[in-house]
């Protein structure tokens, strides 16, 4: 009955809430949900200009080729080994563009690869502000989030197993001091006996849940081999070694159910080794660790079964 109270008392205060799964004959990546995805799809978007432009001139040059130097209208073959400008020229230019493409991507690299500075974060947006530099303040907010930096971060441990993963929130205790600590096995294994309820082969009993428009920085290991924690639509995938602890973040401002896979080849069921992440508005997440603090892991899960609305006239993609 507990378990029922919950799911009917979220499902009341729910709205629909964006999902990021695969779609079949998708030809893109899966629509950004964190800035680190936006970033990435931009940069792609610009790789994709330049790499069309190369195969372009390579094919004109190719057809070039072809009409003005084949057999029949070249009687007789020019003898030459070397064209010192021509090769100076196809050294230089890839290398410029390789530099420009090298320029683009490390700002990208380091803002995914650092964990942000929150205090900083804040102080910066205090002192632009206070200078008046509103143009300088909006673009910085565009990559950095004043008011999630002022709420600190949300701590969470992700250890891969063969093959489910262990989700530790350190700053999350019960009574007697220790963590909430579970395990998010998937319910697919690719037998016939397998629920027909949720999407195949993502869908896991007790997904991972973390607040929306806060700051989450999580530390990947493994208990056994190799693993990856991947989630398409943050453009997240870090891998979990074992003896090594290896650490990420990210921040989704859309409420949401959110899906990925283990994305290292690790053992017999890695196929069936998927990643569920539900994005709830701060009271929801804070109704679940209530009910995982008091061991009631079946409720918690119940408990974000359907998103809450973050705020009433919002809306959101169905999932």
């Amino acid at each position: 009955m507990r378990h029922i109270l919950a799911a009917l008392s979220a499902a009341m205060l729910a709205a629909p809430a964006f999902a990021a799964e695969p779609v079949d004959g998708a030809i893109n990546m899966q629509p950004a949900a964190t800035r680190i995805a936006e970033r990435v799809h931009e940069f792609h978007n610009v790789l994709l200009v330049i790499i069309t432009a190369i195969t372009l001139l390579v094919l004109a040059l190719l057809i070039w080729i072809v009409v003005r130097y084949n057999q029949k209208a070249n009687k007789v073959s020019r003898k030459f080994s070397h064209n010192t400008t021509i090769e100076i020229v196809w050294t230089v230019v890839p290398a410029l563009i390789l530099v420009g493409i090298a320029g683009l991507s490390f700002p990208n690299l380091f803002y995914q690869n650092v964990t942000p500075n929150l205090g900083q974060i804040v102080a910066t947006s205090k002192q632009l502000l206070a200078e008046g530099k509103s143009a300088e303040h909006q673009a910085f907010t565009k990559n950095y989030f004043p008011d999630a930096a002022e709420e600190g971060f949300v701590n969470v441990k992700i250890q891969g197993n063969q093959w489910n993963w262990t989700y530790t929130y350190p700053d999350i205790v019960d009574e007697t001091g220790e963590p909430v600590e579970f395990v998010s096995n998937g319910i697919h294994k690719g037998r016939a006996s397998d629920p027909t309820d949720g999407l195949r082969l993502l869908s896991t009993d007790y997904p991972m849940v973390v607040p929306a428009n806060r700051y989450v920085r999580f530390y990947t290991a493994a208990a056994d081999v190799i693993h990856s924690w991947a989630v398409p639509a943050f453009a997240i995938k870090v891998d979990a070694i074992p003896g090594r602890l290896n650490e990420g973040w990210f921040l989704v401002r859309e409420p949401g159910v959110y899906y990925g896979q283990c994305s290292e080849l690790c053992g017999v069921d890695h196929a069936y080794m998927p990643i569920e992440v539900r994005v709830v508005p701060q009271a929801q997440f804070d109704a679940w660790a209530e009910l995982m603090k008091a061991g009631d892991f079946d409720g918690a899960a119940a408990s974000v079964s359907q998103i809450a609305s973050a705020e009433t006239e919002t809306k959101f993609a169905s999932n």
